[in-house]
């Protein structure tokens, strides 16, 4: 464990992140592997322990890192090197940032949603309608619903039979989760959500191209107006 460098006084979470991340792209850290307690890791590195948990949270919601319950914090096994190759940019996790998110997923995502209208078929509806409802059940969860939210947009990207989207929108999951944990705490976000998911599933079940698009411009402009308007 002896390649945890001394991290500057005047560095934030992120530059822990960055630095257990470069363990990692060297294989100084695989899937697996325990990294030790948090007052051991935090005088290690010579960081504050909120700094260092922090950190931890922000690779807990990449998933590179794994947070057990009175165990400690382990590497994933989702092949953490591959997965970093596209979390460069993630760091930085503040509402500037999921700003600029929505602005990507506003020119994307109701191009796919048109898409899928055409390509759409039974099962992937129905696995759809699976998600609103996990969504529902999730409300008391909100772990539960994160993963229903993040499912069906997946499955509609899968909908639109486009590898190079597909692709794409892989590469920003994990900003994806970021982003979601934190507009999940506005108010109202849930109801509005189900609500809007539904409405978009109504389309796709259609296979009205236009109306799909809509819908899911309207769903990205709804949470995006409320983060803005908690900001304001």
């Amino acid at each position: 464990m002896s390649s945890f460098q001394v991290i500057p006084k005047s560095a934030v979470a992120e530059d822990i992140v960055s630095h257990l991340l470069l363990l990692i792209r060297e294989k100084k850290l695989r899937p697996g592997d325990k990294l030790p307690p948090e007052r051991e890791l935090a005088a290690m590195m010579q960081v504050s322990r909120p700094s260092l948990r922090e950190a931890l949270r922000t690779l807990s919601i990449m998933r590179v890192v794994e947070l057990r319950h009175g165990s400690g914090a382990y590497i994933t096994a989702l092949e953490p090197s591959a997965l970093v190759e596209h979390l460069d940019f993630v760091f930085s996790l503040d509402d500037s940032t999921y700003l600029q998110l929505f602005q990507t997923r506003k020119i994307l995502e109701p191009g796919i949603c048109a898409l899928a209208a055409r390509h759409i078929t039974e099962e992937e509806l129905t696995q759809l309608e699976a998600c609103v409802e996990r969504s529902k059940v999730g409300l008391d969860n909100p772990e539960v619903y994160l993963q229903a939210d993040l499912d069906l947009h997946e499955i509609i990207t899968q909908a639109a039979r486009n590898p190079l989207l597909k692709r794409f929108m892989a590469s920003i999951r994990s900003l994806g989760r970021a982003s979601r944990q934190r507009t999940s705490t506005l108010p109202g976000v849930f109801a509005q959500t189900i609500q809007d998911h539904q409405g978009i599933i109504n389309a796709l079940k259609a296979h009205d191209a236009q109306a799909a698009h809509n819908a899911m411009l309207t769903h990205l402009e709804h949470i995006e107006q409320r983060l803005l308007k908690e900001q304001s």
